[in-house]
């Protein structure tokens, strides 16, 4: 019996479709699709459901993202065979390895070599059941130690994606395996349409199929130094909660490098296997915008939004009232603190306009207003050189670390729910509309012992705000200072 372990992979950043997606909180983990309004990351996960063999998935995330990934599923009713915390990115190739070398530790007891999904979090598929059938038909040869890559068929001649070059020529509904002859990179318009009338060339989709033995074969062939060095890094990883962290010693020695370069390119044992399924990668606002549904004037639009006169649009309003008049081929997002107006032909420069801010150190480049913690968020509100005020919101059963600041001193007002609140040695409970003060390094915690939702009001005063002006003393989260 094959069995078959999903690897998501959940690391990316979603640059491009800021500012919605952000370094805090990227694409993976938006409702961006109209699918069931789920996350982009819960239905990868929802669409592989019914695959014979499956087993629970092994998600790779950004450490930053552990909570928001163990919430969403939860959210789902999934609970993975792991949640791997990568210390950095370093590509495809070390997550891939350090997912085999987990998936055989898993089932060492069972005598058997698993057969490795691999699924990017951060993809949309419209046909769902022709997806699951591609997936099934690709596992008996990965089962004979071949490693399968899935080639989308093009529907026109792209300039975003790489491709895959197979040895024959597609055979018109003759959705079989091929030989890859040769990877290229992400061609010019004129290449790309000759790509594109060849019918040996198929797109990159970063999805893959493999037993775990076969691709660490070929990696301690290719990249030995990945093997070693994830070995290593495993041995070295401490369990923290519901996650496995990874060492950041030994992964920080990984060379930054995709599978398809470390192995796929070199190997003589990868075959495409071609895939026609509603592939999108989602990897600007113009390929949102291809699968969104629209109005008879082709205007995508979600939120407080009203249009007239205008066509072929994508208009996002995340709170205020957005009004269009006479737009053609635009695209408008706006969020809480950032709104982004362009072409649509231009969605490829926004990860470039991203960079610039990130290099200017403007904060909205990276985060959002809203801040997710393992507890709840919380929201800044308004804010001055010396005063800040924020909306925190805490799960039932959550509870904030137990802290102090050096530079500041809070105010806390209940607007809903019931608050349990520790100032030093005193304990006391906050109804609603009832309020304390903290001072200056007053040490103290805040509680949600109830079934609802505990919000409040925060002022905070002070010559330095910073959200490094923490210190925990204890933390359900094993969120310690060292001091």
């Amino acid at each position: 019996m094959n069995k078959i372990i999903p690897i998501i992979l959940a690391g990316g950043t979603g640059s491009r479709l800021w500012p919605l997606s952000r370094e805090s909180f990227p694409k993976q983990f938006l409702q961006l699709t109209d699918e069931n309004n789920y996350t982009l990351l819960q239905q990868t996960i929802k669409r592989i459901e019914g695959l014979e063999n499956l087993c629970k998935p092994i998600i790779i995330c950004n450490e930053e993202h552990r909570f928001i990934v163990g919430d969403q599923m939860r959210e789902i009713k999934t609970d993975p065979l792991a949640i791997i915390l990568e210390p950095s990115r370093r590509n495809t190739a070390p997550a891939i390895s350090i997912a085999a070398l987990k998936a055989i530790e898993l089932f060492k007891n069972d005598n058997v070599d698993p057969i490795l999904l691999i699924l990017s979090s951060d993809h949309y598929i419209e046909e769902t059941e022709e997806f699951r059938k591609s997936i099934q038909s690709s596992i008996e040869l990965a089962a004979h130690d071949n490693l399968i890559i899935f080639g989308i068929i093009p529907s026109h001649p792209a300039t975003g994606y790489g491709y895959i070059k197979a040895e024959t020529h597609l055979k018109k509904d003759s959705y079989i395996p091929n030989k890859v002859e040769k990877f290229i990179e992400k061609p010019d318009s004129k290449t790309a349409q000759l790509l594109f009338e060849n019918k040996k060339y198929f797109w990159n989709s970063g999805m893959f199929v493999f037993k775990a033995n076969s691709i660490l074969k070929e990696l301690s062939k290719f990249a030995p130094k990945i093997v070693e060095n994830c070995k290593e890094c495993l041995k070295e990883s401490k369990v923290d909660l519901d996650f496995l962290r990874l060492d950041r010693s030994f992964f920080s020695k990984c060379p930054d490098i995709s599978i398809d370069i470390a192995v796929f390119e070199k190997t003589k044992k990868a075959y495409v296997l071609p895939m026609d399924c509603g592939w999108n990668d989602i990897g600007n606002w113009e390929s949102l915008w291809n699968i969104s549904k629209k109005d008879v004037y082709e205007n995508s639009i979600r939120g407080n939004v009203v249009v007239k006169n205008s066509e072929r649009s994508l208009i996002r309003s995340e709170d205020k009232l957005i009004v269009c008049i006479g737009l053609k081929d635009l695209m408008i997002i706006d969020t809480k603190d950032a709104l982004l107006v362009s072409n649509k032909s231009f969605s490829q420069e926004i990860k470039n306009i991203v960079s610039t801010l990130n290099k200017k150190n403007i904060k909205e480049g990276k985060q959002h207003k809203k801040i997710y913690r393992p507890w709840g968020y919380y929201e800044s509100i308004e804010e001055s050189k010396n005063w800040q005020i924020k909306k925190i919101e805490v799960n039932p059963g959550a509870s904030l670390s137990l802290q102090l600041h050096n530079h500041r001193s809070e105010h806390w007002i209940v607007v809903e729910g019931t608050a349990k609140v520790q100032v030093d040695d005193e304990k006391k409970i906050l109804q609603k509309n009832e309020s304390i003060y903290i001072p200056l390094k007053s040490k103290h915690r805040l509680s949600n012992n109830g079934q609802d939702p505990l919000v409040l009001i925060e002022v905070q005063t002070g010559f330095y705000l910073g959200e490094d002006d923490i210190i925990r003393f204890d933390d359900i989260y094993g969120r310690i200072s060292n001091f």
